[in-house]
């Protein structure tokens, strides 16, 4: 048996009010928001940006980081909008790529925190 879906996503930011702005741009309105938390939904799975639960040690879980989070498209239409709707709100971006293995396009750029984001164009099977 294994997992068929993504349930959650947790993420430890700085400022809670600048994320949520900044991932509203492209993921629309929050699920929720409060003083230490933001959510969103993305198909079944949810995605929440929190600000750290307490100091931390260097090998704690809440000190981990991420390598990137990539967001799934099924189109080349649907990662041109995405462009377009980044450029628009002024988020650098670095265009619509190849991936490296020379297969699928994207988008990669950084949110506020310096997590790497992409939105990788995979047409659903």
């Amino acid at each position: 048996m294994k997992p068929t879906y993504i349930d959650h996503i947790v993420l430890i930011v700085k400022d809670i009010n600048k994320t949520a702005e900044f991932y509203s741009v492209f993921l629309g309105e929050p699920e929720l928001k409060n003083d230490e938390e933001v959510a969103f939904k993305i198909g079944e799975t949810k995605i929440f940006f929190g600000l750290p639960l307490k100091e931390y040690l260097l090998g704690d879980k809440d000190s981990y980081s991420l390598n990137h989070l990539a967001f799934g498209v099924t189109s080349t239409e649907e990662l041109k909008e995405l462009e377009k709707i980044l450029n628009d709100a002024k988020i650098s971006n670095k265009g619509i790529r190849i991936d490296k293995y020379g297969k699928k396009e994207y988008i990669s750029f950084d949110d506020l925190d310096g997590y790497r984001i992409e939105f990788y164009n995979r047409p659903l099977e």
